[in-house]
């Protein structure tokens, strides 16, 4: 039975990845449809990371008190409210509502899940895990690049907001398996059989722990890389590079790939080597991307550039998540990845803004050197994460 929930989590995890590549490649053609600039992409992004991010907030207490079940169900069905809602918006501010149950939707359901995994799974389940999620954030740019051949921006949306039905479907069809399933592999185990009560601790309080804080800005960080690529990448080939919004979304879709591969790569790669092995390697291959893609070399080099971005980035968010009860306690997990939910939800609705404004003044050619950046703080915060680990002789290399 541990294996079947596993795999209703793993559908799960496509319906949560469905809305997030979207609107970046829907948006070359979207802001025409609704007469305003093409820089407004950055402040209608963070919007939805608003909703997500207050649901992290109180995630929490949420679960603690119905159930990773039930939340998991209800969240879903709010996702798919609002892709259909999408489909249908007459103006901007339709969209802008609609980004409410969206926002609201994927942030209960990525909290929850993720400490779900990481308390009842292994570093390879939690790194496939988030590989599904790639599968859902793959799917949607090339169901959105069939559909923009004919300038049909809501056809994509509608064909997403579908799937998302069927996931919300087996999902709900599924909740008796959550009070059924005995697990094997339990972090929460004390050694004489029970489990250590989960705690509700605040922000504040989690805050005073500075390896706590550089995990928030590692997740932050890569966050704000995951939406700035998903979301500036196809303008940043339609403007600076001059391919068709099509062609765009296209090598979007190879950029989520490149976030699945990594990720499972990386759960291949569990087997034998640790979780910090794993992601040196993956910043290895991000350092080199973002190097790729500020150099004037041709188009094709954006292009794989994008992909190896991608590729380096997968790995990070899935074994930062395993490791959590690890690094900070089984007992207050839960707390500790919905405050690490509310870092990366900042990264994902602050960064894509900032770049927007830039964008405005510099014109879209400033993304390359954005993310490049963006990236630089990534690996600090790593570095200084790892130190940290070490001083609390938590660091397994």
């Amino acid at each position: 039975m541990a294996t079947l929930l596993l795999i209703i989590i793993y559908i799960a995890f496509i319906g949560l990845g469905i809305p997030d590549s979207l609107f970046g490649p829907a948006w070359p053609v979207m802001h025409e449809d609704f007469g305003i600039p093409v820089w407004v992409a950055g402040y209608i992004t963070p919007l939805f990371s608003v909703f997500s991010l207050i649901s992290s907030v109180y995630s929490a207490s949420v679960i603690n008190r119905f159930g990773i079940g039930k939340v998991t169900a209800v969240s879903t069905a709010m996702t798919a409210v609002g892709l259909l809602g999408y489909s249908v918006s007459p103006s901007i501010l339709w969209i802008l509502i609609f980004a409410i149950p969206l926002g609201f939707g994927a942030g209960a359901i990525d909290s929850g899940l993720n400490n779900y995994v990481a308390l009842h799974y292994d570093a390879r389940q939690m790194s496939f895990l988030h590989c599904f999620y790639g599968v859902g954030v793959s799917l949607s740019p090339y169901i959105m690049s069939v559909v923009l051949k004919n300038g049909e921006w809501r056809e994509g949306y509608r064909g997403a907001g579908i799937i998302q039905l069927v996931i919300t479907a087996i999902v709900i069809a599924a909740l008796p398996l959550w009070s059924r399933v005995k697990h094997k592999y339990n972090i929460l185990d004390d050694g004489a059989g029970g489990d250590i009560e989960p705690k509700t601790v605040g922000i504040l309080k989690l805050s005073k722990n500075p390896a706590i804080r550089f995990s928030w800005l590692c997740f932050f960080s890569a966050c704000a890389i995951e939406i700035v690529s998903g979301t500036w990448g196809s303008t940043f080939l339609v403007e600076a590079k001059g391919l068709l919004p099509e062609q765009a979304a296209r090598v979007i879709m190879f950029y989520y790939v490149g976030i699945t591969l990594g990720r499972f790569i990386s759960g291949l790669l569990a087997v034998r080597l640790t979780s910090w092995k794993i992601m040196t390697l993956g910043f290895c291959v991000l350092a080199a991307a973002l190097v790729m893609i500020v150099l004037p070399l041709p188009t094709v080099f954006a292009s794989v550039g994008l992909f190896l971005i991608g590729l380096g980035i997968g790995p990070m968010y899935p074994n930062l998540m395993h490791l959590t009860p690890i690094n900070f306690g089984a007992d207050i997990s839960q707390s500790v990845i919905s405050s690490q939910m509310v870092a990366a939800y900042a990264g994902v609705m602050l960064m894509p803004g900032v770049l927007g404004l830039i964008v405005k003044i510099c014109g879209a050619g400033a993304f390359s050197l954005f993310n490049l950046f963006v990236g630089g703080l990534f690996i600090f915060a790593f570095i200084m994460l790892m130190k940290e680990m070490k001083k609390n002789g938590k660091f397994r290399f």
